[in-house]
């Protein structure tokens, strides 16, 4: 799989697109002039792994309170400004990158004090087309379709780069999976910006990260995507933690534990539902990219144990510990995740070594 060449952007600390990492975005859902609750949803993000954040800002208490949380926030901010250039005028000061859609900006005058106050700080701008949010041009003569969101965003792009403005990335994002990937392949080859991807409105947590995973894992692996946001109904961690799952499970960016584990049936010789609980709530935090094998039997158990960095392949009332297909232990069942957790941990060590 070969990434889609796009134009480099920098948002405070972190570039998107080109040849850099697939960052992971989210948005705090506190409102932005209360700067303790927000500063502690950004704190949770950060610890979570994310990259960059983004506020909402519909007002002036909003700005102020965005202008105190710049100061001690951990992450990039992008602003997030709909219909009132002045806002976008007044964050530009201080925050580090800024999203609207150039065409609810209010005119062209507007549009080219914005882009002139980044330009003077070289700040990017994100246009974000949402098929919940077409202007009234292209919904009337395309409908809600993706035709529609592609006509938004070449639209929105122009208008930007009338001004000699290139310092853009673009999404698409509708709440039907078929439709975001058929509006990002369709703009793909028509220009270089970076993308970051994202489902809207995806819903709670299980529908969420089913059709994120649909829609985002779908696109990376056809090389589209330059950062991205997994949408959930108030998750804002799980944002995070499914994010790079999709990253890691569609084979873009390693990041994290891939653990192999055998689906539950009547061959089980061992307890594998509480051995892997055990073991996901103690590799958690966990950041390196390491493969690991929790297997109930011996049917698959060896051949899976041979492909991981760290292995159990139970049996019946024992089992083997392996590392890099060559077994280090053999054990009784109650012994086995400690050694395998001590294990894992030596794997880690010797690689830092």
């Amino acid at each position: 799989m070969q990434r889609y060449k796009t134009r480099q952007i920098q948002v405070g600390s972190v570039k998107i697109g080109g040849d850099a990492p697939i960052s992971v975005q989210s948005m705090t859902f506190s409102k932005t002039r209360d700067v303790a609750g927000t500063l502690e949803q950004i704190n949770r993000l950060y610890f979570a792994g994310c990259d960059i954040v983004r506020c909402a800002v519909f007002n002036k208490e909003d700005i102020e309170g965005l202008r105190e949380i710049k100061k001690s926030s951990p992450l990039p901010i992008v602003a997030d400004i709909h219909f009132n250039h002045l806002y976008a005028l007044a964050v530009s000061e201080f925050v580090d990158a800024i999203r609207i859609n150039p065409g609810n900006i209010g005119g062209k005058e507007k549009i080219r004090k914005v882009v002139n106050a980044c330009k003077e700080r070289n700040l990017p701008i994100r246009i974000g087309v949402n098929s919940g949010s077409l202007e009234e041009q292209f919904e009337q003569k395309y409908g809600r379709s993706v035709e529609a969101m592609v006509q938004s965003a070449l639209y929105n792009i122009k208008l930007l780069e009338d001004f000699d403005f290139l310092d853009i990335a673009v999404s698409l994002k509708s709440s039907d999976t078929v439709n975001t990937m058929a509006a990002y392949r369709a703009l793909r080859p028509m220009v270089d910006y970076p993308f970051h991807l994202g489902v809207t409105e995806a819903g709670t947590v299980f529908h969420a990260t089913i059709k994120s995973a649909i829609a985002l894992g779908g696109l990376l692996m056809e090389g589209i995507g330059d950062t991205m946001r997994v949408s959930i109904t108030g998750e804002l961690e799980e944002e995070i933690r499914v994010a790079k799952a999709i990253l890691q499970d569609s084979g873009v960016q390693r990041s994290g534990l891939n653990i192999i584990s055998c689906p539950t049936c009547g061959r089980l010789q061992s307890d594998l539902v509480s051995a892997i609980k055990i073991v996901e709530e103690k590799t958690a935090h966990i950041t390196a990219p390491l493969n690991i094998s929790v297997m109930g039997c011996i049917v698959n158990a060896i051949g899976e144990a041979k492909g991981a960095d760290v292995a159990i392949a139970f049996g019946k009332g024992n089992g083997l510990i392996m590392r890099h297909g060559e077994v280090v232990a053999r054990l009784p069942e109650s012994e086995l995740v400690d050694r395998f957790l001590q294990e894992i941990d030596d794997e880690l060590k010797a690689r830092n070594e």
